[in-house]
């Protein structure tokens, strides 16, 4: 007599795969922070076009001259136009925030699945995550760089490390929660796989709370990187980023603190901005929130 196969059960997914972004517009305060946001972007993007010098050519003879046809924004202490370098500056910035989010969120959700499932591993693992979080983040960073050289993919490398842990701790604490559910638990006892369970099954809860995780992330690593250039431990100082920018103005703020001004100024709206978003992404996809705002 041949053994029926019960069916695999249904998978009810508590938070949507393609999240509307709808949330970006919810507000004007919202609206003008994606659009101040996307505009930074473009401007990354598009600094070859956009640059109207070389960022690195050096000018000894045009060393802090004031705002001109010629340099919209002056020169800095070594002659090199302010404009082309803190459009080009934005490039670094703004590829750490993005890098650091995309490896950490990566890395964090493997060990985050892994520890929340099984609990033989969830001890240990928990525990190097702890000691990972007790460490101050800058100073690991400073630690990473002091050891392996100032270049961008150390400073990537060194700003990624402390925010695995936070991720991972997030995943394992969505996971632990998702895993008491019948429909996970009927899963395993009709014997799926472990990757089918995995990714059908757990990891689609995950998906709205790193999508949050990743904007503060994105936010936490270009202001990061730009206090490590600050204090001259990040990037070499010949890479035009926002954080050097604001480094070399520190020795002639009192004769033009506009060498800090600017790139100080678009530092702190594309934080802004992404936190803004961060938010914004957290009340349109917590149901919880909805719910507090229903509730007014």
């Amino acid at each position: 007599m041949a053994i029926e196969t019960l069916p695999e059960p249904s998978i009810p997914i508590t938070t949507p795969l393609r999240p509307r972004l709808g949330f970006l517009t919810a507000t004007p305060i919202i609206a003008v922070a994606t659009i101040c946001l996307l505009l930074i972007i473009a401007m990354a993007i598009l600094a070859p076009w956009l640059a109207p010098h070389d960022p690195l050519l050096l000018a000894p003879a045009l060393r802090l001259k004031p705002s001109s046809a010629q340099f919209l924004l002056g020169t800095d202490g070594y002659g090199r136009d302010l404009l082309s370098r803190i459009v080009y500056g934005g490039r670094i910035s703004l590829l750490i925030g993005l890098g650091a989010a995309i490896f950490s969120i990566g890395i964090g959700l493997v060990l985050g699945l892994v520890s929340g499932f099984f609990r033989w591993v969830d001890a240990v693992m928990m525990r190097v995550m702890d000691g990972l979080m007790a460490i101050p983040s800058i100073l690991l960073a400073i630690a990473v760089v002091s050891l392996s050289g100032a270049s961008v993919m150390t400073v990537l490398v060194a700003i990624t490390i402390p925010e695995i842990p936070r991720v991972a701790r997030l995943v394992r604490a969505v996971v632990l929660s998702a895993r008491e559910e019948p429909y996970v638990e009927a899963a395993i006892s009709v014997g799926s796989s472990l990757p089918k369970i995995m990714w059908r099954h757990l990891m689609p809860n995950t998906i709205a709370p790193l999508i949050v995780q990743g904007t503060y992330v994105c936010a936490s690593a270009i202001l990061t990187e730009a206090i490590l250039s600050f204090l001259g431990a990040g990037i070499s100082t010949e890479t035009p980023t926002w954080g050097n920018i604001m480094a070399e103005g520190r020795a002639y703020f009192q004769i033009k603190p506009t060498l800090i001004f600017w790139p100080g100024l678009l530092l702190s709206i594309a934080i802004l901005s992404v936190n803004l978003i961060g938010d914004a992404a957290r009340d349109a996809l917590d149901p919880r929130m909805k719910q507090r705002k229903g509730g007014k």
